[in-house]
This record gives C-alpha cells, sequence and structure tokens, in this order.
C-alpha cells in the first residue's frame, strides 16, 4: 500500500508522501523555505525542514513531522496547562531562532512585514498549525503567513487560540473570565512576556483580530475560493465578536 495521505486544511490541500510533505506554492515559498532553512541552522526543531520548490513551481517541499495537529480546540491535550505553557515556549524559541534571519530585497511575504520588525512572526501559530506528541506541542507547520514584526503581535494571536480568548457565545470552547485570566498570565509567564507586554497582549490580541479580519475580506473580496467560503460562513463576524470581548473584558490599553 502507497503511504501516502491527503490533508485537506483551511486554505489548502496538502499531500504526504513517507516523510515529505508536498503543499501549494506561493509567491512567498522561496523566501519561507530560505526562513525554515536559518531556523533549523540556529537548531530550532520545531519547524519542518525544507526541501526545495518542485521542478514546475508549483509545490514546495518540506519534511513530515509526525504527531497529532491540534484541530479538535476541545482536545484535553489542547485545553491542558502544560499544552499552553510548551506553546509559549515553542513560540519563544521560534522567535529566538528568527532573529538570525538575514532579509533580501527579494524577499516576498504574503502578510506585509510590521513595524518593528523584531523576529520572524509564524503568523497563525495556532493549535491546528500545532503537532502534539505526548499530549504537548512540539513543532508549528505550514509557515505560509510568515512574516516580520513584533513578537507580541505573533504571541497574541497564539494566546488567542490556546488560552482560549473566545467571547461567551462561544459556548462549545469559551472559557469562565477567571480562568481565561489565569492561563492568559500562565502563557505570558511561559514566554517570558515583559511587563509592558503583558499589559499590550489583550489589546494587540484584539487589534490582531481586526487586522485579519480586514485581510480575509480583501482576499475575499479578490476572489480567493477559500476565504470567500471562510466570510460567508461568519468567520470574520467571529473575530470581530471575540476582538470586542476581550476589549471588554481585559481593557482597552492600546498596542
Amino acid at each position: 500500500m502507497e503511504d501516502r495521505e491527503v490533508f485537506v486544511g483551511g486554505v489548502n490541500l496538502v499531500t504526504r508522501e513517507g516523510g515529505l510533505v508536498r503543499r501549494p506554492a506561493g509567491p512567498w515559498s522561496g523566501t519561507v523555505q530560505r526562513l525554515l532553512a536559518q531556523l533549523r541552522e540556529a537548531g530550532f526543531t520545531g519547524a519542518p525542514r525544507p526541501y526545495g520548490i518542485g521542478d514546475d513551481g508549483a509545490e514546495e517541499l518540506v519534511e513530515y513531522l509526525p504527531g497529532t495537529v491540534g484541530h479538535d480546540f476541545a482536545a484535553p491535550e489542547v485545553r491542558s496547562d502544560a499544552s499552553l505553557v510548551a506553546a509559549g515556549r515553542l513560540l519563544r524559541a521560534l522567535h529566538d531562532a528568527s532573529v538570525g534571519f538575514v532579509r533580501e530585497r527579494g524577499d516576498v511575504w504574503q502578510f506585509a512585514p510590521r513595524e518593528p520588525a523584531e523576529v520572524i512572526c509564524h503568523g497563525d501559530a495556532a493549535t491546528y498549525n500545532t503537532v502534539f506528541r505526548d499530549g504537548i506541542p512540539v513543532a508549528f507547520i505550514d509557515f505560509d503567513t510568515a512574516h516580520p514584526g513584533p513578537r507580541l503581535w505573533d504571541a497574541a494571536y497564539t494566546a488567542y487560540r490556546f488560552v482560549p480568548l473566545y467571547a461567551p457565545d462561544e459556548v462549545e470552547h469559551t472559557l469562565p473570565v477567571p480562568e481565561a485570566k489565569r492561563r492568559l498570565l500562565l502563557f505570558a509567564d511561559s514566554y517570558g512576556l515583559s511587563q509592558d507586554e503583558r499589559d499590550r497582549l489583550p489589546a494587540t490580541a484584539a487589534e490582531r483580530l481586526r487586522a485579519l479580519v480586514a485581510w480575509m475580506r480583501e482576499q475575499a473580496a479578490a476572489g480567493h475560493p477559500a476565504f470567500g467560503r471562510h466570510v460567508a460562513e461568519g468567520h470574520d463576524r467571529r473575530y470581530l465578536t471575540d476582538a470586542r470581548w476581550i476589549e471588554e473584558t481585559f481593557g482597552r490599553r492600546r498596542p
């Protein structure tokens, strides 16, 4: 039997053949391949090895990382304190390893760089882009949205997904406010955020969600089928509801 799997994600159709993953290539794929190579050279093992672009330019090739991906937001291994701590530490290690990335004039990023460009952000370091082993996050995958930006910009979105910071109408996944605050502090500790960054974290998460909505709607308007579907399904309204709830619950101090 051929050792092959097809994965259907939120945006892309991805194929695994043995230890190799074939992903649709975009204009940013060459830059992402350089980033993945630099992360490995820096000793960061929580991202796939890059194996280049296919001969026809249509596919990006990366290493397959065995484990379970956190698509089930309510799974015990996704919602545990140990998982949250590991995610914060993994993101910090990724950011620290990315500091040595040498940007080039021809770099292309799917998400626009954001100042101050302290690190290379993953851009979507959420449970569904995290590989778990023995219930603990060990790697991030899908670096299509990587881009230069502030540490806090990336950390805020990861906190939103891992704490999680979902408004009460998301009844299946929301948390009581005291528990959400406790886990947010635990994430801040695990990443090693400064006091100023902790103070700005909730407002940054809200701003990050609004920026995501603007980008999604722009992509949908340009005819991107996946984002058109997401908007039709109300993902943008979900994010805006969560952004308002975060500000009302944690305060509105601007980033």
